[in-house]
């Protein structure tokens, strides 16, 4: 008997954690439900981010210093930077032509306003202070972030993923440039790391069925508490514009990604969603880019063929820098918000939305939730109340969800042509000429 591949196994614990979620919150046990199920998906997140750092630094520094030609290296980064703002450009864009043309806050009464203001004014209040403290950094202030002070420290926190990356450069040209006998021992240990924490990766991944059912079990019941006709009642008043929302984030999956990958990498895209699926699902259950890191690692090199060296820089680079579905949403949001208040916005205001939306992604924590913060500076940006953001507080962790499954999509895509653009051919089925 063949054996159930991973993505469906991951694929039937959303479904039993979905059905499971609604059935306990309907019998009024939601804190059974966060007492006893949820810690296991709790266990499964932090699973995946205890190997994230160590699998970035071990990753990039094999598959740097394997390089010879450290030229390559300023070239894949050169063009990886490139393709990802070029597509979070065109992720914002889409996401400000379809809630220009459907209009989804044009029909929002005042007195549906005024209930999601009171009911959210608390979470809406903290995120604020969180991006004033953002807002009030120099403008230089993402490059002094860049390079650590101390790499323990780095290494004790996601967050600070970049600054590990730029240690694992570092590190590595070092690695490269002294002569190869003093460093051979070096890249063998290294070499053989590589190994173990991709094996830590196999080992965690039979978890993934068991720990995704707890999540979407505890999304149901956290969202819902014991009375699901209140989230329903909520998620109506707001489903215009979350399908305004998953209506842009689909574009993104199945017309720009395929559309790139066809022209200029000449990829077969049903090829290329199978092998990047489980990574998919993870993101979706996660909604963290670098709770997913892992896994998109393992699918990328192993199911889609690129390089090590293509995968352990652009990855770790994408998970970090590169966020389409959340600069596509935050565009959406903050016309939204506008049109709920009754602001026009002007071609300008929304152009600057695109810009301040594109910036504010570069060093964005990948993490769930990140995304609304990054929002109220592209609110203030635009002279738009920042509590705003209370209007749409309620669906925002289930489109979080969808927007790191475009999130990993958009990395996943970069990395195949990044790898083909320096001379590298991707072992993946090629579409007819």
């Amino acid at each position: 008997m063949k054996k159930l591949a991973l993505h469906w196994k991951i694929i039937i614990g959303m479904v039993l954690g979905l059905f499971l979620g609604l059935s306990l919150s309907y019998a009024g046990l939601a804190q059974f439900s966060s007492d006893w199920i949820k810690p296991f998906g709790t266990i499964f997140i932090r699973l995946l981010k205890l190997i994230a750092v160590p699998l970035v630094l071990i990753s990039l520094v094999n598959g740097v210093s394997s390089m010879t030609d450290l030229s390559k290296l300023s070239k894949m980064g050169g063009r990886a930077v490139g393709i990802y703002l070029t597509t979070t450009i065109i992720a914002v864009s889409i996401g400000l032509v379809l809630v220009n043309l459907f209009q989804p806050g044009a029909g929002f009464s005042n007195e549906l306003r005024e209930t999601f203001l009171t009911k959210f004014a608390d979470t809406a209040s903290s995120k604020t202070q969180m991006a004033l403290a953002v807002q009030q950094r120099s403008p230089l202030q993402p490059l002094l972030d860049m390079v650590p002070g101390n790499i323990f420290n780095a290494m004790s926190s996601n967050s600070n993923m970049l600054q590990v990356i730029f240690f694992a450069i570092l590190f590595s040209i070092a690695l490269v440039a002294i002569p190869s006998e003093h460093g051979k021992a070096v890249k063998n240990l290294f070499n053989s790391l590589d190994k173990v924490i991709l094996k830590m990766v196999d080992l965690i991944m039979l978890f993934a069925p068991y720990g995704v059912f707890a999540l979407i079990t505890s999304l149901i019941t956290d969202f819902t508490g014991d009375d699901p006709s209140k989230a329903s009642q909520l998620l109506i008043a707001l489903g215009f514009y979350s399908l305004v929302v998953v209506m842009g984030l689909t574009i993104m999956i199945t017309v720009v990604y395929p559309t790139i990958l066809k022209v200029f990498a000449k990829v077969n895209f049903s090829t290329f969603i199978r092998g990047i699926f489980p990574a998919q699902m993870m993101a979706f259950s996660t909604s963290s880019s670098a709770a997913a890191l892992p896994v998109t690692m393992k699918q990328v090199e192993e199911e889609l063929g690129v390089s090590e060296e293509t995968t352990s820089f652009v990855l770790p680079l994408g998970a970090t820098i590169n966020m389409d579905g959340t600069c596509l949403y935050q565009g959406v949001a903050a016309v939204f918000i506008a049109q709920v208040f009754g602001i026009d916005l002007t071609l300008g205001e929304q152009l600057s939305i695109v810009i301040t939306a594109t910036l504010a992604s570069i060093g964005a924590a990948a993490v769930p939730g990140a995304g609304i913060i990054m929002l109220i500076i592209v609110l203030e940006q635009v002279g738009l109340p920042s509590e705003g953001i209370a209007l749409i507080l309620a669906p925002d962790r289930i489109l979080d969800m969808f927007r790191t499954v475009v999130n990993v999509t958009g990395d996943a895509s970069v990395a195949i042509l990044v790898d083909r653009s320096v001379g590298n051919k991707p072992k993946i089925e090629e579409t007819a000429e």
